[in-house]
């Protein structure tokens, strides 16, 4: 089973219906149907949550918490990580990735995933990981 991690980026474009957010859709489709493994850095999360509710509301973002709790979706913790949160601050210091970015790579480096995302931040990291890019 093929492993992904879901950047905020990819989250956002569904979310908003943004030309990618059929793409997305069929990758959620594709864990609900356990074809695929998607994982979301509670950072990255947190990254949507606050994206959200500083466009819309906080009522909107707590609602499309509740729709990411639905989804096929294993959230990532980093509170004790710290070979995940060493391998972010290394990217955030050698990239110009936000540091939410630079956990979402970091997440797709330790476990060999694909990360999901149209964030053109991520060309300098092609080399690390395999991108799946969303358009």
């Amino acid at each position: 089973m093929a492993t992904k991690v879901l950047d905020s980026w990819a989250l956002l474009a569904f979310f908003e219906d943004e030309p990618a957010a059929e793409e997305v859709e069929k990758i959620l489709l594709d864990a609900e149907a356990g074809k695929t493994r998607l994982l979301l850095s509670v950072i990255n999360w947190g990254e949507v949550y606050y994206s959200i509710m500083r466009r819309i509301s906080q009522e909107a973002a707590e609602a499309k918490a509740m729709e990411i709790a639905g989804m096929p979706i294993e959230l990532v913790p980093v509170e004790t990580d710290l070979v995940l949160a060493r391998r972010a601050a290394q990217y955030k210091a050698a990239h110009k990735l936000s540091y939410a970015d630079a956990f979402g790579a970091a997440l797709a480096k330790e476990r060999h995933a694909v990360l999901v995302t149209g964030d053109p931040e991520f060309r300098a990291l092609e080399d690390q990981f395999k991108i799946q890019w969303l358009v």
